[in-house]
């Protein structure tokens, strides 16, 4: 498999910790996010402490040309790329009708058409040399009625377990990751400071953590990722909950 990754929504959050384990690896990494100068402030530290080489490629994947110079990146037989990790990413209010439609139109481009896209363009760069992996940044909110936030993130999990099935026989597995509550600067975007979130302590997990097991479960070839036993459970759990109570359920935090 070819030893660099990629890396969307790099200069925070999930993302950067990706960076950071898989530049400990000893993976060669490119870094995809808006703002360049985080991007390279995490590029520079990544350098200085494990001596991987490190690409930087700002772009904003609502936009088409944006999108489209991710896109080549992937596809380029020069410059294999032997990890996808899909994680770019934002929040909104739950309450759908209250939100500006753009800023609606813009969560679904993100969420959904941008990990069709790249997806597409690793995939078949990944097919083509019979090795790669893709990770696909879900969320627990998957598996339960939560606005849009859910329902992209649904998505998510049932394209990343129908590729998993079809295309992991020749080489290339997806995974879909579906951490819970963590501990990153998400919440904060949207205007929440920590502490406020209206979600219990137990349930919030540490991003170090979410990315080790997703990474481990990446590649084993699973097809869905659930951080920490607590979040397995839950999710079990409401699987089994009327579909009235597991709507209530979802309302909780933000």
């Amino acid at each position: 498999m070819a030893k660099t990754a990629l890396i969307t929504g790099a200069s925070s959050g999930l993302g950067a910790e990706f960076a950071h384990q898989l530049a400990a690896r000893g993976a060669d990494l490119v870094l995809v996010a808006r703002d360049r100068a985080a991007l390279e402030e995490i590029a520079a530290r990544l350098r200085a402490d494990h001596r991987v080489e490190i690409e930087v490629l700002v772009a904003d994947l609502v936009d088409d040309e944006g999108l489209e110079s991710v896109a080549e990146r992937l596809s380029d037989p020069e410059r294999p790329i032997g990890i996808l990790v899909n994680n770019a990413g934002f929040g909104l209010d739950l309450d759908f009708a209250a939100n500006d439609f753009t800023d609606e139109q813009r969560h679904l481009n993100l969420h959904v058409r941008a990990t069709m896209r790249l997806s597409h363009a690793a995939l078949n760069a990944m097919l083509g040399r019979g090795s790669g992996r893709i990770i696909n940044v879900a969320s627990v909110a998957a598996f339960m009625p939560r606005g849009t936030y859910g329902a992209v993130k649904a998505w998510i999990v049932s394209f990343s377990r129908w590729a998993n099935a079809v295309y992991a026989p020749r080489g290339v597995t997806v995974t879909a990751v579906c951490p819970g509550f963590t501990h990153t600067n998400f919440h904060a975007r949207l205007g929440l400071a920590p502490g406020h979130e209206g979600i219990p302590a137990f349930l919030w997990l540490d991003a170090s953590d979410v990315v080790r097991e997703a990474l481990r479960d990446a590649a084993q070839g699973k097809a869905v990722s659930i951080p920490s036993l607590r979040y397995k459970i839950l999710v079990g759990a409401v699987r089994l909950l009327p579909a009235p109570l597991a709507a209530r359920l979802a309302r909780t935090g933000r």
